[in-house]
């Protein structure tokens, strides 16, 4: 899977590499005519629609990771994400988005293509087994685009099938309600009928376990609050439905938890027993960027190394903030603080979490190393969540324990009733660099009041006040442009 899911980029190509996603086009006729006429094509095509995961850590990085306490970005000119870390109203127009809006609809529009084949030629496989299978992987991947378009900007088109441009330019935004009641009908379908796992080149390939995660991680991110916008939290009250997909993925004896952080993200150690599901790389065929994104270019050069392993992003620097240094240092010898954070260099602490100099593939751009979306450490603390919202079974003693395994793993001693605030510190310093930060912010109702108080402790002047309007992203100018009025700006934005 790791070389073959970006070799074959059929569908990339189908699709058009439009510039302005919205503006999809039909299935040409070669591959309506002449292609998916046998189960190889299929294949090929299915390869497509994971292809559009390439770019989600880079998502993560710029946009959510970025945007939360972890980091306080300085640029040396104007960057694009400028507007992102300083939280302005004025970033219509800032790339990331664009094209973070353009990339998860084409993996859309890229599932919806092969769903519309294997309706109409899914027989041409000749196995009724992996026709479900692929049915399923695409649900899979298409619950996970429609999820993270959700938490960026809130409600967005809904989209089904393969539409003409001008069918397109009828279809306004859905509320959050009716996208998750696609999302959890594609992700309970592809639950039911994914493989436990994979051997051999499938490794890497969506399976039931991985959308289990997905569906509880989203009926989680529900019960959030709504902060007053067209965002990801539904205040549903989910955390019962959550935690009981938790459970059977913890229950399944199928992951275990890592004696050894670092091992985790080991560039000999890919699909160890941490990992639930992952985005693929492989060097010199589709190297990954995203160990590099928030790394500064000078790191390299301090180290005698060209500067074409940095970020392509000059003297600009992506400090991790003082609030999260002391919250690694205060409580004794944390050693996931040494491992994720390199603090040696006159340019501040940063994160250099994927960074294996010895591993290296040709360039910044080209690191032969996976990014692991679910893990099992995260199932665990998610579940630990669930119970102190409340959920029906599960107890503080569960909690305890789930948070001072993580701890004990750490090298630092035990807690006794671990509150909700601790929980998402905890996580904090665990997942840093994992782009979770943000996101368990706002489903707990924390990002508004945890923002305003770390810009006001350390210091920060070039950082607006946080309001509840940018708990979501505003639609990109150019989607807002392609047909004036078909959509509403999200509030607080220019």
């Amino acid at each position: 899977m790791k070389k073959s899911i970006y070799l074959l980029m059929l569908l990339a190509v189908v699709a058009g590499g439009c510039k302005k996603q919205l503006d999809q086009q039909p299935v040409s006729s070669l591959s309506t005519t002449n292609f998916f006429t046998n189960n190889n094509d299929f294949l090929q095509g299915l390869n497509g629609v994971y292809t559009k995961l390439e770019a989600y850590p880079d998502q993560l990085m710029f946009l959510e990771e970025m945007r939360s306490d972890n980091i306080d970005a300085i640029s040396d000119g104007t960057r694009d994400w400028d507007g992102i870390n300083d939280f302005y109203p004025n970033i219509t127009a800032v790339g990331y988005l664009e094209t973070a809006w353009t990339n998860n609809f084409n993996g859309v529009y890229n599932a919806n293509a092969v769903l519309d084949a294997l309706g109409t030629k899914g027989s041409n496989i000749g196995d009724t087994s992996l026709e479900t299978r692929y049915t399923a992987e695409c649900k899979f991947l298409r619950a996970f685009y429609y999820f993270q378009l959700t938490r960026l900007f809130g409600g967005v088109p809904l989209i089904t099938k393969p539409l003409t441009a001008a069918e397109v330019s009828t279809i306004g935004r859905s509320s959050v309600a009716s996208v998750d009641s696609l999302i959890i009908d594609d992700l309970n379908f592809a639950a039911a009928n994914l493989p436990a796992s994979y051997t051999g080149a499938n490794l890497g390939r969506a399976t039931s376990y991985a959308a289990e995660g997905l569906l509880g991680l989203v009926y989680l991110t529900r019960s959030g609050p709504t902060y007053g916008v067209n965002g990801p939290g539904l205040n549903s009250g989910e955390w019962g439905k959550a935690l009981a997909l938790f459970n059977n993925i913890i229950n399944s004896g199928a992951f275990s938890f890592a004696s050894d952080y670092t091992s985790i993200f080991s560039y000999t150690n890919e699909h160890n027993s941490e990992v639930i599901f992952d985005v693929e790389y492989a060097s010199s065929i589709d190297g990954a960027s995203f160990p590099s994104d928030l790394v500064p270019v000078t790191y390299w050069t301090s180290l005698g190394i060209s500067n074409t392993y940095g970020n392509g992003l000059g003297t600009s620097t992506f400090t991790v903030s003082n609030n999260l240094v002391n919250s690694y240092t205060a409580g004794g010898t944390d050693s996931r603080y040494a491992f994720n954070i390199a603090t040696a260099y006159t340019v501040g602490p940063f994160i250099k979490k994927y960074i294996d100099y010895s591993h290296k593939g040709t360039s910044g751009t080209d690191w032969p190393i996976n990014f692991i979306v679910q893990r099992y450490t995260d199932i665990l603390m998610m579940k630990a969540e669930c119970i102190l919202n409340g959920a029906g079974s599960g107890t503080q003693a569960d909690v305890d324990a789930i948070v001072n395994q993580v701890r004990a793993r750490a090298g630092l001693g035990p807690l006794t009733n671990v509150d909700l605030p601790a929980l998402m510190e905890e996580r904090r310093r665990e997942f840093v660099g994992e782009g979770l930060r943000w996101n368990d912010l706002v489903r707990e109702g924390l990002a508004v009041t945890t923002m305003n108080a770390w810009i006001t402790s350390d210091g920060l002047t070039n950082i607006d006040v946080v309001v509840p309007d940018y708990i979501i992203y505003p639609v990109p100018a150019t989607e807002m442009q392609t047909k004036p009025g078909l959509y509403t700006q999200n509030l607080g934005y220019e």
